[in-house]
């Protein structure tokens, strides 16, 4: 199986429970609830994406012919000198490509494996850690998994109707763009009020790195 890849890169992880850790990040080319056109962001299923997931131009974006050769690509964007080798593949939607194949092959190469999902499909076997983000208007399939990270406000979309789902921890993170500062406001009073949820904030965007 080919993998089409948008972008692979090292960085710090910037939301939610594993914020501040090293990571790989491969964020794979394309999305089952918007193309990634903005002419086309009006009538899609999620519209507010503030990610550039679409083609395969980023750093180190390409057409990977084999799960070897995308695996080759990872470790060279791990620095040799640390350890506790960690991988978060994101999209679009991961899921769309991510096999069971790349998963074990990855796991033999000493990594450990994360996604970020919008949680309408179910994912292969083995995965290290799992990240849902429940997008309205989408229907969800994968409902138990370590974190869920629900993006706010999306109106008549409330956190409660998650909370009895099967995952470790549950994030509030402020819808980007010209509300920001309004939606922190009122994810944190949310947070303040709700304990079971805690308030995702994406620091990579506010420190200024990818």
């Amino acid at each position: 199986m080919s993998y089409s890849i948008k972008e692979i890169y090292f960085t710090v992880q910037g939301e939610g429970f594993q914020t501040g850790k090293n990571a790989v990040f491969c964020r794979f080319s394309g999305c089952n609830l918007w193309t990634g056109r903005e002419e086309d962001r009006s009538k899609a299923v999620c519209t507010f994406c503030d990610t550039d997931f679409f083609g395969i131009d980023g750093e180190n974006g390409a057409k990977y012919p084999s799960c070897h050769d995308l695996i080759k690509k990872i470790e060279e964007c791990w620095p040799k000198e640390l350890d506790e080798k960690f991988v978060v593949f994101t999209g679009g939607e991961p899921l769309l490509q991510l096999d069971q194949l790349l998963i074990d092959e990855l796991h033999k190469k000493g990594f450990k494996i994360a996604i970020e999902t919008n949680g309408t499909m179910l994912p292969p076997n083995n995965i290290d850690w799992i990240c849902v983000s429940p997008k309205k208007n989408a229907k969800l399939i994968l409902l138990e998994g370590d974190e869920l990270k629900l993006v706010c406000p999306q109106y008549d979309f409330p956190p409660e109707q998650f909370e009895e789902l099967n995952f470790k921890h549950f994030y509030i993170q402020p819808m980007d763009g010209k509300d920001l500062q309004k939606n922190i406001l009122e994810c944190v009073a949310y947070c303040v009020e709700n304990p079971l949820w805690r308030l995702s904030l994406q620091t990579h965007k506010i420190i200024g790195i990818k």
